[in-house]
């Protein structure tokens, strides 16, 4: 018999991750996936980004999981996060709630499984629709820094990839020819606004990272991911896209924010599902570096 007892869902997510054989950073990637679906029980999506894994959850019933709609609301935001994500993620996190509302059912918590109907991923989501003019327009008119917009005129301007960008030196770029090279043999021309964001961007700078953290990088990274000259290590894919769809949000009708890869031109966008999300540092082209040095 299922106990009557109301269980909070983010005392159920606690009591899970006590009992769950896992070790302490897996424990803390669980926690941030199980909190991020507390929200579309509530018809909401959870915030994006930084904000996501600092939000404090709202307060919801572990019993909404036995409502009808719960499947319903809960394939919603696997649809939103599938656009926004890469399909391993959005599948380790899908398993995660599985796995917990497994281990509530055989506490006699939750009687029902919304998630039986959710197919994990087979390939990558569909691709989202490039920005328009004024969307475009609108984004370059945010308050956002220097770093931001020299990175998103560039991305604009040459329709490469958002990590090869990333991954740019400073030796890569050629301010007053206003060009920039991703590889021997090969590069990309930009426009003079482009030209102006990155020669400010740049100035003092003669080598390192284009795009620089915001502080001091932390021991491990290699030397070339650290600017030689303030410390700053190489900004990884993850925290670009997370600071875009921040400063998109507001301006998103549709209050979810825009990706990256959707500033580039409709004409350069890759096959539909490439979203070029989640490559990190170290896995972005490291060969291409060291042929580039």
């Amino acid at each position: 018999m299922i106990s009557a007892t109301p269980v909070e869902y983010a005392v159920a997510v606690d009591r899970y991750l006590a009992e769950a054989d896992l070790a302490a950073g897996s424990r803390r990637v669980y926690r941030i996936s199980l909190t991020s679906w507390a929200w579309p029980l509530l018809g909401k999506l959870p915030p994006a980004g930084r904000d996501r894994r600092l939000a404090s959850p709202p307060v919801v019933p572990l019993a909404l999981l036995d409502r009808r709609d719960a499947g319903g609301k809960l394939a919603t935001a696997l649809a939103h996060r599938a656009a926004h994500a890469q399909v391993r993620t959005v599948n380790r996190e899908l398993s995660a709630l599985r796995s917990a509302i497994g281990w509530w059912q055989r506490q006699r918590w939750i009687g029902a499984d919304p998630t039986a109907l959710l197919p994990h991923l087979a390939g990558r989501p569909a691709a989202l629709a490039p920005l328009t003019g004024t969307q475009r327009a609108a984004l370059f008119q945010a308050p956002a820094g220097l770093r931001e917009h020299a990175l998103w005129h560039l991305l604009q301007d040459t329709a490469a990839p958002a990590d090869a960008l990333l991954d740019l030196n400073v030796g890569d770029v050629d301010v007053a020819g206003r060009r920039v090279r991703l590889s021997p043999g090969s590069s990309l021309e930009f426009g003079a606004e482009t030209a102006d964001l990155l020669g400010w961007l740049l100035a003092g700078r003669l080598a390192g990272p284009i795009f620089l953290t915001d502080r001091r990088a932390p021991a491990g990274p290699a030397a070339a991911d650290i600017c030689p000259l303030t410390g700053r290590g190489r900004m990884s894919y993850r925290r670009a896209a997370e600071i875009f769809t921040w400063w998109s949000r507001p301006l998103d009708p549709a209050g979810h924010g825009w990706t990256l890869h959707q500033l580039r031109p409709p004409s350069r966008m890759l096959l539909a599902g490439r979203t070029d999300e989640g490559v990190s540092p170290g896995a972005r082209s490291a060969a291409g570096r060291r042929a580039r040095r």
